[in-house]
């Protein structure tokens, strides 16, 4: 696990060390353990390395017997051990005992198709010196980040934007093609990115440089074709047997391991696999909050405790009081790219409190999209069901819907939010409905705020995965969406920037691509049964979980931010968001701010992601447009936060 980057000169200059020495500094706390370069002529690639499987011998760039073939690579190939047998059967020869050296004699000996031998979670770049092309690629799922920078003179990449803003000439501006999609989802989806001129590699994707030309092109896709011939019976044992699998093989360090453990069906049967297949006790770290009733509902420990206990782990657990307002400016540095999930929040603190005992972390990250966990994946199921009602009916329910009250940090009021947004959708297609529950600000509201004509809003991320989508089961074609938009962009983003800030590892078993395929092919009925979520995945770990494990409410791995938000933070938002810092800023219509602000206050909306996204850019425009440190943003804020008044942008 490390930072990788790198520079290919187009213009057939030399690159010179000290750029590529610029970059690994600013991504430092990625490989606080090692570091490396190699230049050869106009292409330079570059490593920070947080050392993780054969900690001596590990180093990179590493190259083949002639040097002719040199790599960088991020992450983990769990593969490694079976691929390093096949070469060594042909007659390779290895120098370490890294993951790494795999892929670099793969590629010799199968070219380009080797990363489709691959299972793991990487990017890597490889300069074939004989050919004087430079390869680079992303894991199949998107579990790690690749940004790309190009101009007339060079090609620049790196695992986090901030290494490229580090490059001369590199002008840090805001992308404004990005915001309207940025506002509508919450996230920045690939290929674009929030600052002009820098773009993500997608998933699965490799990008080729030779004789100066820049090739692109995908290598996997997920698969389409839903398999009707298995039993029931089939399902489960194919489907417990990769999850265990998967887990196994992702257990493979030579560093302490341990689990994120929330008490819910997907961390739970994580470290539940772990501890059949350890012949140690398993290190896991559970977080909970410190306050009243919105607090309590992010807080897990309990079910945490019950399965720790059930598994006999070395159990941790933290309980936390955030200084969001001094955390904030930092993880949003971290993250590149701001966020409306407030998940980051939770995930850097879990993160930096098991990095005082383990180096690598597994976490169940996945579950809810192979498997049908997410409450909007029932929105066809009780359509169905609403649309048989009258039209009178249906008619009187959305009226009274619409006046129900939404806050979704109180139990009742989560409930009536649930419903509101229900009942509002619940005569749409299906693909609008499903991007209603998707959606942080309705396209209506994104123009609004942007003085922009709602129809040119329409051509965004989501409407082109639907496009590609191309299923007829409506279940798995949500879930085809998500694996081309939230999922990489969103939750594994946030995984991996958060976990990472730390220096820590963190693997996630359930989105092994082997068992992302099985999830794909699984038809609706089976996943889903009866408007019950997970229900084959659940159906197949009962021997391993207790049913109140499997069947207790699900929750969030989230933060009360909303509630936040109208108690101690509302003076920092207040500020951040006053008429005077947007109109000095200049993106967005302040009426429609403050109107956001009043409803969300109201309980009239959940306007939590929304004023999160809001927030979240006016922090990240200080920090890269303003060129602000962070501590210098954190030190603004609690002034903010203490009735202070906020300085224009």
């Amino acid at each position: 696990m490390c930072g990788i980057h790198g520079i290919y000169q187009l213009d057939g200059q030399r690159v010179e060390p000290a750029h590529l020495t610029a970059m690994g500094d600013v991504t430092a706390h990625r490989g606080p353990d090692d570091e490396g370069q190699h230049i050869d002529g106009n292409c330079g690639i570059a490593m920070r390395r947080l050392s993780i499987i054969d900690l001596a011998g590990g180093h990179q760039p590493i190259g083949n017997a002639d040097g002719s073939l040199v790599l960088v690579c991020n992450g983990e190939i769990y593969n490694f051990r079976e691929l390093r047998a096949e070469l060594q059967a042909k007659g390779y020869r290895f120098k370490t005992g890294s993951d790494s050296e795999v892929l670099l004699h793969l590629y010799d000996a199968e070219g380009d198709d080797c990363v489709k031998r691959l299972n793991g979670m990487f990017d890597f770049a490889l300069w074939d010196g004989r050919r004087r092309r430079l390869l680079i690629g992303r894991d199949r799922l998107g579990v790690k980040p690749l940004y790309v920078m190009q101009d007339g003179k060079r090609l620049a990449f790196a695992t986090e934007a901030k290494a490229l803003l580090k490059l001369p000439g590199a002008r840090v501006a805001l992308n404004r093609e990005a915001v309207p999609g940025y506002l509508h989802l919450g996230y920045v989806a690939a290929p674009q990115t929030i600052f002009e001129g820098i773009r993500k590699l997608p998933p699965a994707t490799l990008l080729s440089i030779e004789n100066g030309q820049v090739r692109e092109w995908r290598y996997w896709r997920l698969p389409s074709r839903i398999e009707r011939g298995w039993s029931r019976d089939e399902w489960l044992q194919r489907t417990r047997a990769q999850i265990e699998r998967s887990v196994e093989m992702q257990m493979v360090s030579d560093v302490p391991i341990g689990a994120f453990l929330s008490g819910g069906v997907d961390s739970s049967a994580v470290v539940g696999c772990m501890a059949k297949h350890s012949d140690h006790p398993i290190r896991t770290y559970a977080i909970g909050f410190e306050g009243g009733e919105a607090e309590a509902l992010y807080n897990e420990l309990p079910y945490a405790r019950q399965v720790a206990k059930l598994f006999g782990t070395e159990h941790h657990e933290i309980v936390v009081k955030p200084d969001v307002v001094g955390l904030l400016p930092r993880l949003v540095w971290h993250m590149d790219e701001p966020v409306s999930d407030t998940a980051f929040i939770t995930t850097y603190l879990v993160s930096e409190f098991a990095r005082q005992d383990v180096k690598v972390i597994l976490s169940g990250v996945g579950g809810d999209e192979l498997f049908g966990g997410y409450r909007r994946y029932l929105g066809g199921h009780y359509a169905r069901k609403f649309g048989r009602l009258p039209a009178p009916l249906r008619k009187l329910a959305g009226m009274a819907a619409a006046r129900l009250p939404a806050d979704r940090h109180s139990g009742l009021l989560n409930t009536l939010r649930l419903a509101k947004g229900f009942v509002a959708s619940a005569e749409m297609d299906p693909d609008a409905r499903y991007r209603s529950y998707l959606q942080v600000l309705s396209h209506d509201t994104v123009a609004q705020l942007l003085h922009a004509p709602r129809s040119a809003l329409a051509d965004d991320a989501l409407a082109h995965a639907f496009a590609a989508a191309g299923h007829d089961d409506e279940l798995n074609r949500m879930f085809a969406v998500d694996a081309e938009t939230q999922l990489p962009d969103d939750l594994l983003m946030l995984t991996d920037k958060m976990s990472m800030a730390v220096s820590l590892e963190c693997r996630v078993p359930l989105l092994d691509h082997e068992l992302v395929e099985l999830a794909a092919a699984m038809p609706a009925d089976v996943k889903i049964a009866g408007g019950q979520l997970k229900h084959l995945m659940k159906a197949s770990l009962g021997d391993l979980l207790p049913q109140d494990i499997l069947h207790r409410k699900k929750r969030g791995f989230g933060t009360p931010m909303g509630a936040w938000l109208k108690k101690e933070l509302a003076p920092v938002l207040r500020g951040l968001l006053s008429p005077a810092v947007l109109h000095r800023r200049g993106l967005f219509d302040a009426d429609v701010v403050t109107q956001l602000v009043a409803d969300h206050e109201a309980n009239r909306i959940d306007g939590t992601d929304a004023l999160i996204a809001l927030l979240n850019l006016e922090v990240w425009s200080r920090l890269y447009l303003d060129g602000r440190d962070h501590a210098d943003v954190a030190d603004e804020l609690h002034h903010l936060a203490n009735g202070a008044t906020a300085v224009p942008a």
